[in-house]
């Protein structure tokens, strides 16, 4: 194929001719995917239906685990139906949506990550001015600009690929990657989403920085804590959130950095598997088992639902 508007479909990378292989990839995928759907919606049933979770910490939870749903979302159910229905087409403009909404939700996860590290931060070395720097209206507007950043985030990406000149419809992934999409490209537009992507690194670094800065802070200040039980409540709020941070970085990374192959492999396909299902699968996890509140909120969303079954199976 020779010029973009010739490609009407792309075709993305098969995990196996075998087709016994390619149903226990359908299942494999839709056990995590249903994990990780489950795990999120229950955070977000849990802090909704319980009011003393009804704080700015948890409310930036909620709409990471949204974040979370709405990764998976754009690219595993494709994968999951190809697979079963023994195809690997995705058409031009689903190959558009699922690069912007991927981008748009990965990217807004990484700047909540950052207003999180700055609510903890407030939360511990500022603590008498906490309610009024994260006052509802202040927290409505952190997440408001995460949003929009995050729309414009995928935006720039979406639109820096897609005016490149594509001289092949193979893509060397089960999703439309951006850098399987660059190596198509037979033109120099694609030098428009070099662009976008070197700003993308400025502004993620920044970010990174900010965390690395902020959390030192904290510790800092967490070690001249007086009390011992002030400092286990203080690294139990901030752990979760710097292992979630931490394991979006550290499979971004391994997934983003490694040097580039013009074959697919093994390792490539794996690293790409953990990147997109880890940080989503695993948040609810380690926020639920390093917090009492949760726990206890999560219990009782348990017990709702069982005593509502019960009461229906009665009727």
């Amino acid at each position: 194929m020779t010029n973009e508007t010739s490609i009407s479909t792309f075709l993305l990378l098969e995990f196996s001719g075998i087709r016994e292989q390619q149903i226990l990839h359908f299942f494999l995928f839709l056990a995590l995917y249903l994990a990780t759907v489950m795990g999120n919606l229950l955070i977000i049933s849990a802090v909704a239906f319980d009011r003393h979770l009804h704080t700015p910490m948890y409310f930036f939870l909620v709409n990471l685990a949204i974040q979370d749903l709405g990764s998976v979302s754009a690219i595993i159910p494709k994968s999951m139906v190809n697979s079963l229905m023994n195809t690997r087409y995705i058409s031009y403009s689903g190959c558009v949506f699922q690069v912007f909404f991927f981008v748009f939700f990965v990217g807004s996860d990484f700047f909540l990550l950052t207003v999180m590290a700055y609510d903890r931060y407030v939360a511990i070395c500022n603590p008498l001015k906490y309610e009024m720097l994260m006052s509802r209206q202040a927290c409505i507007q952190m997440i408001a600009t995460v949003w929009v950043i995050g729309l414009l985030y995928g935006a720039l990406h979406t639109s820096g690929t897609f005016t490149a000149t594509f001289c092949s419809n193979v893509i060397n992934q089960f999703y439309c990657e951006i850098p399987q999409l660059l190596k198509n490209s037979c033109s120099n537009s694609y030098l428009t989403e070099v662009g976008a992507l070197t700003v993308s690194v400025i502004m993620e670094f920044g970010c990174f920085v900010f965390i690395i800065v902020t959390y030192v802070v904290i510790f800092s200040t967490v070690l001249r804590m007086p009390s011992v039980r002030g400092r286990q409540k203080a690294f139990s709020t901030c752990l979760p959130h710097l292992i979630v941070f931490s394991t979006f970085i550290v499979t971004g990374w391994f997934a983003y950095l490694k040097p580039p192959s013009k074959t697919p492999s093994d390792l490539d396909l794996a690293l790409t598997v953990i990147y997109t299902f880890v940080p989503p699968m695993m948040n609810p996890i380690i926020y639920s088992m390093r917090n009492k509140d949760l726990k206890v909120a999560l219990s009782k969303l348990f017990i709702q639902l069982l005593s509502s079954e019960i009461t229906l199976s009665s009727v």
